[in-house]
């Protein structure tokens, strides 16, 4: 079985300590960072549009893609460091979710962490790319708290209940 953990800027550490507690001794595990190609196509697009006032060679959108393929290979050595035992190391670029679901297909295991509102249980804790990934994942996820979650006292309260009719 390979254990797949979802590395991401600010919840990386407990998807690695989830991986490394579910891995079986020789299992693989493979840390995968997706890089999403359309934050540097936003970029160039802003620069495209000063219609030729740009200078030649300044376009922004190949800096922010080179800052984002450091800032990953840096991230996947930090989880690496961390998990201390051997790994693949898997980066892909695209739509961030649709490379996490490909990366997952056959997998035992994809590890992920909750990426939206912390601070109360409920689906509010996902971002988008992360429900559609818990929602499409083709094997068993691993939901996680990138810190200890928050009380059952923030559940919100149920919707009202209609009047029963007979």
């Amino acid at each position: 079985m390979t254990v797949i953990a979802w590395i991401v800027e600010g919840t990386w550490p407990a998807c690695v300590d989830a991986a490394r507690a579910h891995a079986q001794p020789g299992e693989g595990i493979v840390l995968l960072h997706v890089t999403d190609r359309d934050v540097p196509g936003i970029a160039h697009g802003s620069y495209a549009g000063l219609l030729g006032r740009g200078r030649p060679g300044r376009d922004p959108g190949i800096r922010v893609q080179d800052l984002g393929d450091v800032r990953a290979a840096e991230l996947l050595d930090a989880a690496a460091g961390r998990l201390g035992r051997p790994c693949t190391r898997l980066e892909r670029s695209g739509r961030t979710e649709r490379e996490v679901i490909a990366a997952a297909d056959g997998a035992g295991l994809l590890v992920l962490a909750r990426d939206g509102d912390r601070a109360r249980l409920g689906p509010w804790s996902l971002g988008p790319a992360s429900r559609f990934v818990v929602d499409h994942a083709p094997c068993p996820v691993l939901l996680v708290w990138p810190e200890p979650a928050p009380g059952l006292a923030t559940i919100p309260p149920p919707p009202p209940r209609p009047p029963h009719r007979r």
